[in-house]
């Protein structure tokens, strides 16, 4: 079974400007950049490079206890001629009154394709452009619950597949290409003490969205999504971390719309849709720990179901499970650079680095 192991070397260049809360001049308070020239190497791209950069910021004519925003931006280039430009934010504005979050990106890559459901297949790396958006538009409803507009965009193109692969054949829904274009209402629940590294609270939101033909897709489908992150602290420096994610999808779903597992944020130490269906349950608990001024330690696991709508909901006899350890080292705002390496018993280990938490 092929590996997927992401390595980076980075210089971490961190430049901080605070402006005072009392001057009414200045737009933003408490900035905090930092820029990331990045190498990694990944089976399917070889060695890449690039830059990245966070950015983190307060609006100044909110008051000091109002949320921090982050914009984060990518571009990187990698050996097989790939592309990744990205440029994701999460802003809390007006004393978080109104929330705005989006991933936004272009991206030509390769992924592996190993079947859908318990059938798999001999693993298929296959290549894809898309585009994608996935904006939030959010307001307050009371202190701490957000109701919103969800878009969910998409443009995929299959550009290579494997010769006399399942994919190749095209029997998989959308195995050559897939528009999405999903419009939804979205309710989001925040009491999370802090952004970035919540010490207590809940971050959670659920949403219904139709994928139509009338918006402008090429399939009628519609994505049903529950994600619920918890936090509890024990002392001044540990975090018990908890997430929960359940995701359905109704109709003409083309497989890269899938419920999937894997990847640097749910269910580490699988690559990213090695398994995918229709449905999925993923549970998710990390142990954080601070060590030594800026330095911490994290333990996590993760266990998953798959189903659909056709056979079972969730085959709970079916479990798929991931574990793993890794450092972090804080920033400002307790914006975390993350190092993790994670098991599974699908694969040899995967190794992962970058910035903020995975939930």
């Amino acid at each position: 079974m092929k590996y997927y192991i992401l390595f980076s070397v980075f210089f971490c260049f961190i430049q901080t400007i605070s402006a005072q809360d009392s001057t009414k001049k200045k737009l933003l308070r408490n900035r905090n950049t930092i820029a990331l020239p990045l190498i990694f190497r990944l089976p399917e791209t070889r060695f890449g490079g690039g830059v990245g950069g966070v950015a983190t910021f307060g609006f100044s004519r909110d008051s000091i206890g109002a949320k921090l925003s982050q914009i984060s931006f990518g571009a990187t280039y990698t050996q097989n001629k790939q592309i990744l430009i990205f440029f994701p934010f999460k802003v809390f504005t007006n004393n978080n009154k109104y929330y705005f979050a989006s991933e936004n990106g272009w991206f030509r890559y390769n992924y592996i394709y190993s079947g859908i459901g318990e059938n798999l297949v001999a693993e298929e790396k296959y290549g894809a452009d898309y585009e994608r958006v996935r904006l939030l538009a959010s307001r307050a409803i009371n202190p701490n619950t957000y109701l919103g507009v969800r878009i969910n965009f998409e443009n995929y193109n299959v550009t290579s597949t494997v010769d006399g692969g399942e994919l190749a054949s095209g029997r998989i829904n959308g195995s050559k290409k897939s528009r999405t274009l999903g419009l939804g209402m979205s309710i989001l629940r925040d009491t999370r003490d802090q952004v970035f590294y919540p010490r207590k609270g809940i971050f959670s939101e659920v949403f219904v969205v139709p994928s139509s033909r009338i918006f402008g897709a090429n399939r009628n489908f519609t994505k049903i999504s529950a994600d619920i992150a918890n936090y509890k602290s024990f002392g001044k420096k540990t975090v018990l971390a908890s997430n929960y994610v359940f995701t359905a999808n109704i109709g003409d779903v083309p497989f890269n719309q899938l419920a999937y597992l894997g990847g640097q944020y749910r269910m580490r130490g699988i690559f990213e849709g090695y398994f995918r269906d229709k449905n999925s349950l993923i549970i998710q608990q990390e142990i954080r720990q601070e060590i030594w001024k800026r330095l911490g330690a994290v333990a996590f696991g993760s266990i998953a179901f798959l189903g659909s709508q056709e056979t079972s909901f969730l085959r709970l006899n079916k479990p798929k499970f991931t574990y793993g350890a890794g450092l972090r080292i804080a920033t400002k705002n307790h914006l975390n650079i993350r190092l993790d390496y994670a098991l599974s018993p699908y694969g040899k280990g995967n190794f992962y680095a970058t910035i903020g938490e995975a939930f």
